[in-house]
């Protein structure tokens, strides 16, 4: 994974702009924050969020079209990735479950089928929001 010090100027400002985030962001919500930075087009976001994906820095959501900073960037030896995404608050929450990643794993081998990434993305209401 890149360290933040090896990051273009571009990622580092995309980066830091998702970090700080509360919630997942869109590529033109980023765009309309880094404005005064010097970004005029959403492909500079599109290539700054593509990096930072393949870095394992940022991921994209790809149900609401949005993208969130790793929670867990030291923990991507694991082939399956979840997200738990709150439809009231916006929150998101990132893990990953060792049976479900065997059981996906499992399937796959014995499908013949190449496994090259898993991303699970869960929608409902947040412990927050239920009990509000």
């Amino acid at each position: 994974m890149a360290e933040t010090r090896e990051l273009t100027k571009n990622q580092a400002l995309v980066f830091g702009v998702l970090s700080k985030a509360d919630g997942p962001l869109s590529a033109y919500s980023m765009l309309d924050q880094l404005r005064e930075h010097g970004f005029r087009a959403p492909l500079q976001v599109y290539r700054a969020l593509e990096k930072l994906v393949e870095f394992g820095l940022v991921h994209r959501l790809e149900s609401i079209n949005s993208f969130v900073a790793c929670t867990h960037p030291h923990d991507h030896s694991h082939g399956l990735i979840a997200f738990a995404i709150c439809e009231t608050c916006g929150a998101v929450d990132e893990f990953s479950d060792e049976i479900v990643e065997q059981r996906l794993t499992g399937w796959s081998r014995n499908n013949n089928f190449q496994l090259a990434k898993t991303t699970i993305e869960m929608r409902g209401v947040c412990a927050n929001c239920s009990s509000a």
